[in-house]
C-alpha cells in the first residue's frame, strides 16, 4: 500500500495508536484517530474524534468524520484494547463483557462501518497479540477476546480477497505500552521486559506497505 496521501482511521489513542498516528503522518498519510478520550497525539494534521466505538452508531460517525476530513477512507487500524488479570473463576461478568466489547466487538463494528468506504487496495489491520496464539493462564477471558478477533480477521481476509482489500492480523508479544499498568480488573504479573513499541509500530507499517497479511509473534 502506498501511504503517501492515504486516509487511515486508527481506533485507539493509547501507546500503539498514538505512535501509529505519528509514524503514518511522517510517511505522508492523512490520519484520523478515534477514541473515547479524543486522543492526545502530538503529530500535526491528525484529525481527532471523541467516540465510544463500542457502539455501531459511533463507529459510523467516526468513519464519516474521516471521509469528510480527507475525502475518502483507505484503511482502518484497530489499536484500541483493554486487559484484565486474574483467575477466570474470580472474573466477574462486567469484566468479561468489557473485554469482549472493546477487544472483539469494537473492531468488528468498526470494520463493518469502514467497509462501506474502503475500495480496492485498502487495508484492515487488527492487533490480536500473542495471546491469540498462546492463551495465558490468569488472562483467560482476555486471551479469548483476542483469539476471537484473530479468527474474525482470518475469515474476513478470505471474504475480501475478491475486493482486493488486504486484512492483516498482528500478534506481537508483550509490548511496553503500559496497558498492563491500567487493567480493568486484577493486577499484572511480573512480565519480562517487552518489545519497544516504536519498533512494533515500525514493523506494522512495514507490513502495510508490503501487503503482508499475517504477522505472528515470531515476526516481531
Amino acid at each position: 500500500m502506498q501511504l503517501e496521501g492515504a486516509s487511515i482511521l486508527i481506533a485507539g489513542a493509547g501507546g500503539l495508536g498514538s505512535l501509529l498516528a505519528e509514524q503514518l503522518t511522517d510517511r505522508g498519510a492523512n490520519v484520523t484517530i478515534a477514541s473515547r478520550s479524543g486522543g492526545h497525539v502530538d503529530a500535526p494534521g491528525v484529525t481527532r474524534v471523541q467516540a465510544d466505538l463500542r457502539l455501531p452508531s459511533e463507529c459510523e460517525r467516526a468513519v464519516d468524520v474521516a471521509v469528510e476530513a480527507h475525502g475518502r477512507l483507505d484503511g482502518v487500524i484497530h489499536a484500541a484494547g483493554v486487559v484484565a488479570f486474574g483467575n477466570f473463576d474470580e472474573t466477574n461478568v462486567d469484566t468479561i463483557e468489557d473485554l469482549f466489547m472493546t477487544n472483539t466487538f469494537l473492531p468488528i463494528f468498526l470494520t463493518q462501518a469502514a467497509l462501506d468506504h474502503i475500495d480496492e487496495g485498502g487495508i484492515v489491520m487488527t492487533i490480536s497479540g500473542v495471546v491469540a496464539e498462546q492463551p495465558m493462564a490468569g488472562m483467560a477471558a482476555y486471551s479469548a477476546s483476542k483469539a476471537a478477533l484473530a479468527a474474525f480477521s482470518t475469515a474476513v481476509r478470505r471474504e475480501l480477497r475478491r475486493r482486493k482489500i488486504t486484512v492483516i492480523d498482528a500478534r506481537p508479544g508483550h509490548t511496553e505500552t503500559r496497558l498492563a499498568d491500567h487493567p480493568i480488573a486484577g493486577t499484572a504479573p511480573a512480565f519480562k521486559p517487552g518489545h519497544d513499541p516504536k519498533a512494533v509500530v515500525a514493523r506494522l507499517i512495514e507490513a502495510i506497505e508490503a501487503d503482508e497479511t499475517d504477522l505472528p509473534a515470531s515476526a516481531f
